[in-house]
């Protein structure tokens, strides 16, 4: 996953995870939850980035983690989040988008062969060449 349950404590702090993450009401964020939430934050990564990448990513570059962590925490206040959590997750849609439409890229880690090997390559096609110049000699 390129986000984790640490990840989501250090942005958010230990009491609002486990107010939005503990339904069974033990004082305890469920895993389960968690691990939905955080599943459901990588789809969506994986959804907008599969564009231009292969998925899933080999290593997550901090800002994926950054976009993970956004996502999933604003998954797990299922009965509305606050007005930052939503801006903060916004931004992170807006980003993946960026990076979906190729205006954006995510910065290469060492060891990133796959995504490597997806830049700098243009390929075309086109049909074969109707004014040559054997074809126009004589033309003037």
């Amino acid at each position: 996953m390129y986000a984790a349950l640490d990840d989501l404590i250090e942005r958010a702090g230990d009491v609002e995870i486990r107010s939005i993450a503990d339904r069974d009401r033990d004082g305890i964020a469920d895993p389960a939850v968690i691990e939905a939430a955080l599943q459901d934050a990588d789809n969506l990564v994986n959804t907008y980035i599969g564009a231009k990448y292969p998925v899933p990513l080999a290593s997550t570059p901090p800002i994926v983690r950054t976009w993970a962590t956004s996502i999933a925490r604003y998954v797990l206040h299922r009965n509305g989040a606050p007005d930052h959590v939503e801006a903060d997750y916004k931004d992170a849609i807006a980003a993946l988008k960026d990076v979906a439409r190729g205006t954006a890229t995510l910065p290469v880690l060492p060891g990133d062969d796959a995504i490597n090997a997806n830049s700098g390559t243009v390929m075309a096609a086109h049909p074969p060449q109707v004014f040559t110049p054997d074809r126009l000699r004589g033309w003037r």
